[in-house]
């Protein structure tokens, strides 16, 4: 395992000296061990993937009907099923390539290149080349390009959040461990995919490609299997359904009219006809159209859905499980209080920019202070990190803790850049885990920054505990005193106080030296480090801690109000964690808080009892994610995960709806995911949630449409040949009803905006499927009433003696304006059009009118007459049938106003919002 082994032997079991190994010998090892590379799933062939898009029970009944369409001489509708079909599939086909293609510009977590040392020289080699054995040299900003021990370091720390979750870089060191050390604790180890934080070093390859941690985690994901989304399911359920329904339809009809005495072929082409009436083929077409349009609308909320339904997916989310560092907070270390003359400042501002101010008991405290002055002076002489801005955006280089120091004082006015050549650094003393603080030699002879002392300064920074206790002296009311004992309980107090608000504390100090201690003798050892750091004077402490984005306590409380649980799941510690959780939302009064170790004592039983209460999960790995994905899902909720590191990866995959970071995602995170989030923001989960509601809300509203409508035709066919043995529709007069109220009116539905409180209720059940009991009945009642309007019309026109010709132009007419009216009560089953306001969905009102005048060209226009046997209807008849017609959104209406459902729904939102 290397790690718990000297570097001598490190080196003898690998086969290599400190010259690193033979070009000979490294070609060798990369035939035996292959490249440095992860395996990626296998990819779908562009025709695989076409051919794909048309696999559903739906799309293949269409198809049927089209063919026999076609051999029965009804080439028009087939043409038009066809193109229907081969629409929508292509459009879905076209959505999953470039979403595929755009996932492959996003690679760049791996290092395309890394340095080595080999026959001797040190070189640079593709990474891909490298092989055990190989000794690569890190320097700050690295990607580390392999698994390797450390066999030489200097100040090396690196930034392992993408693997562990923890936020802050840790410190690497050479020594050999005990070989009960845990992965996330081996600070000899540098890993894959990670990348060095602060200093530099050298390290001895220990594994490649998928045998390495990042590789191990890669291969999980094979192991998983990637879930159907509920709307997959529930439309092959739907198709089910209306396959059958229509097999039924189709005997039925053709067995009734032949037993009243209608020729067995026209009954066999009208019982088809009634078929294809009665399948919504336009539902692919509405679906996947709705679909691209709510991703596309989410591409601009920077989000890349990988596959359309995955939008609908996280519509129906119950839980979202998010990764903390990056995701919630913006992995951007930030000093936050200030302890400074016995007093505690708040620093206000954010992120990497320096521009905040400074409050004492919310009265601003100036920045010229001279206790202020003195501490960032320290801070940013005793540091190796830089502060700099390109393209307009503030950037750190070095460790983020050092990095929010040189911010701090920024706000404060003094620039690291500027001080670095006022005062140079003569001298240093590093940081090590032993002595848990650093310090630099300085000469400090300008007046540019208020400070008490001039010369040769020592400045030293580090764990509170330690400085502290290194301290006889503090700079105080602009004097430096004794520090007395009462003062330094004081300050522990402080540093308590801080350390309860999660925040990683640092403590400060300096010194004047004497000219004999001089910075040669320092470096050359003789005078030790104990001899500098003696004797300090305490200047002041920072607090810090990785803040929450600013947005995401919003998004959360959305969640919530949405009916939406969010847990966090991070590497980090359990008080930090906490404490985040807290201020963001998420852990609640009576919420549990769950380490890693603490879910390993937890039978299977004992926490999926438990899971519901938990909202923080801290200190764990992999597996545990992996372990709480599946507790959720077999209480039967509908989960979500966003991650971005390769600890993420397998939890991504394995939840309904896996969501990786663009930015800082790796890979494999993205790979495993269902959608990427371009600007790595939580927020912009909320509005996916919305988008997915109201794909499936409008789904669900054109499904009902297409029942109600469906249904009318059927009925008053059925009972036309029962009760009167009398045609009402021929089978070309069903098939345009088909085609024009199931083309552009539902397309038009599928672009209705969100219902007003569409985030303010709960979560639908997935397993009630795409049609529940409410929009059948829905559904049957209005098609129930158009039934009823056509028999009216049945009846009156025998009443009065009208030719066959006139009474099915009439009943034609009539279906055809009743759907058109029907077609605006299915914009929302909540709420009045009136409510909704009647233009908000010009689409609907366009495509309507198109429709109407599509129907008026087939009973006026000559040519049509003929091919549709239609006469021309006169001012009299159409008093009668738009009257009769207009009684279906009547009716709607009626129900929605006494249902007490919409409107006062509806005036309270819009309150709210306004």
């Amino acid at each position: 395992m290397y790690y718990d082994q000297e570097i001598n032997s490190v080196f003898e079991e690998l086969g290599v000296s400190e010259e690193g190994l033979s070009s000979e010998e490294a070609e060798k090892r990369l035939e035996k061990y292959g490249e440095n590379e992860l395996k990626e799933e296998e990819k779908v062939s562009v025709l695989r993937l076409f051919i794909s898009q048309f696999k559903s029970v739906l799309i293949i009944i269409l198809i049927t009907a089209s063919i026999i369409s076609a051999l029965l001489g009804e080439l028009i509708d087939a043409i038009v099923i066809i193109f229907t079909v081969f629409l929508a599939g292509t459009l879905s086909f076209a959505q999953e390539y470039r979403a595929e293609k755009a996932i492959e510009l996003l690679r760049s977590l791996t290092s395309p290149e890394a340095t080595v040392i080999r026959d001797g020289v040190e070189k640079k080699i593709p990474s891909k080349k490298l092989v055990p054995g190989d000794l690569i040299i890190l320097q700050t900003g690295d990607r580390i390009p392999a698994d390797a021990r450390v066999v030489k370091e200097f100040n090396l720390k690196t930034d392992e959040s993408s693997l562990t979750g923890e936020s802050v870089p840790v410190k690497k060191s050479t020594e050999a461990l005990p070989s009960e050390t845990p992965e996330a604790d081996r600070t000899n180890m540098v890993y894959t995919g990670t990348s060095v934080a602060y200093g530099r070093g050298c390290a001895v390859v220990t594994a490649t490609g998928m045998n390495t941690a990042f590789g191990e985690l890669a291969g999980l994901l094979g192991t998983i299997e990637r879930s159907r989304t509920p709307l997959q399911d529930s439309l092959d359920k739907f198709g089910r359904l209306i396959g059958i329904a229509t097999l039924i339809i189709v005997a039925f009809v053709a067995i009734l009219g032949v037993l009243y005495g209608f020729p067995l072929f026209d009954m066999f082409l009208w019982g088809v006809a009634l078929a294809v009436a009665a399948i919504p083929e336009a539902l692919p077409a509405v679906v996947t159209v709705g679909l691209g349009l709510g991703v596309r609308r989410m591409i601009k909320r920077h989000a890349l859905v990988r596959k359309l339904p995955s939008v609908e997916t996280l519509g129906a989310t119950d839980v979202i499980c998010s990764d903390k560092t990056g995701t919630l907070t913006q992995n951007k270390m930030t000093v936050e209080i200030i302890c400074v003359n016995e007093q505690l400042l708040k620093v206000t501002g954010v992120g990497y920019s320096p521009e905040g101010e400074f409050f004492k008991e919310n009265q601003e405290f100036p920045a010229e202070d001279p206790h202020l002055q003195a501490l960032f002076l320290g801070a940013v002489l005793c540091n190796d990190a830089g502060l700099f801005k390109k393209d307009g955006i503030w950037e750190i280089k070095g460790d983020p803790t050092e990095a929010a120091l040189v911010v701090a004082a920024a706000k404060g006015g003094l620039h690291k850049t500027e001080l670095d050549q006022e005062y140079p650094r003569l001298g240093e003393i590093p940081f090590s885990s032993e002595r848990k603080r650093m310090a630099t030699l300085n000469r400090v002879e300008a007046n540019s920054v208020s400070f008490p002392v001039n010369g040769l300064v020592a400045f030293s920074k580090g764990a509170p505990e330690v400085i502290l206790e290194s301290c006889t002296k503090i700079f105080h009311d602009g004097e430096i005193k004794a520090l007395s004992p009462e003062v330094k309980q004081l300050i522990s107090g402080k540093i308590r106080e801080m350390a309860d608000q999660a925040l990683r504390v640092m403590a400060f100090s300096f010194r004047p030296l004497a000219e004999d201690i001089s910075p040669e003798k320092v470096s050359s050892g003789e005078r030790t480090a104990e001899e500098i750091e003696e004797d300090m004077i305490f200047s002041g402490l920072m607090g810090m801690r990785d803040p929450p984005r600013e947005e995401v306590k919003v998004a959360i409380q959305k969640c919530a109000d949405a009916g939406i649980k969010t847990v966090m799941i991070t590497g980090d510690h359990k008080i930090t964690a906490s404490a985040i959780a807290k201020e963001l939302g998420i852990l609640k009064e009576n919420d549990l808080t769950l380490t890693g170790s603490e879910l390993d004592s937890l039978g299977d039983a004992e926490f999926e009892e438990k899971v519901e209460r938990i909202s923080v999960y801290a200190r764990v790995y992999p597996a545990h994610k992996l372990r709480v994905i599946d507790a959720f899902k077999k209480k039967g909720y509908v989960v979500a995960m966003t991650g971005d590191g390769v600890n993420d990866a397998p939890a991504l995959k394995a939840a309904d709806m896996g969501i990786a970071m663009g930015i800082t995602g790796t890979d494999v995170s993205k790979e495993a995911s269902s959608m990427i989030l371009t600007d790595d923001n939580f927020a912009s989960i909320v509005a996916a949630v919305e988008e997915g509601r109201n794909i499936f809300k409008n789904i669900r509203n054109f499904i009902t449409y297409g029942i109600s409508t469906h249904t009318g035709e059927v009925l008053i066919v059925l009972i036309a040949i029962l009760g009167w043995q009398i045609l009402p529709l021929l089978a070309v007069q069903i098939l345009w009803i088909n085609l024009i109220t199931d083309g552009l009116p539902p397309m038009a539905l599928s672009v209705e905006p969100p219902d007003l409180n569409i985030m303010r209720q709960k979560p639908r059940n997935v397993k009630e499927g795409v049609v529940t009991r409410r929009e059948i009945i829905a559904g049957l009642g209005i098609g129930g009433l158009i039934a009823l309007q056509g028999l009216i019309v049945l009846t009156w026109a025998l009443d009065r003696g009208f030719p066959i010709e006139k009474l099915q132009t009439l009943i034609f007419t009539l279906v055809v304006f009743s759907e058109m009216f029907n077609a605006f009560n299915w914009r929302s089953d909540r709420y009045s059009v009136f409510s909704l306001g009647l233009f908000t969905n010009k689409p609907l009102v366009y495509a309507v009118m198109t429709t109407i005048i599509l129907q008026l060209i087939v009973i006026y226009v000559p040519f049509f007459q003929n091919a549709f046997g239609t006469v021309p209807l006169s001012l009299s008849d159409w008093e009668v049938i738009l009257p009769l017609a207009s009684t279906t959104f009547i009716a709607m209406e009626l129900v929605k106003y006494f249902s007490g459902r919409g409107h006062k729904e509806n005036k309270y939102e819009k309150t709210k919002s306004d």
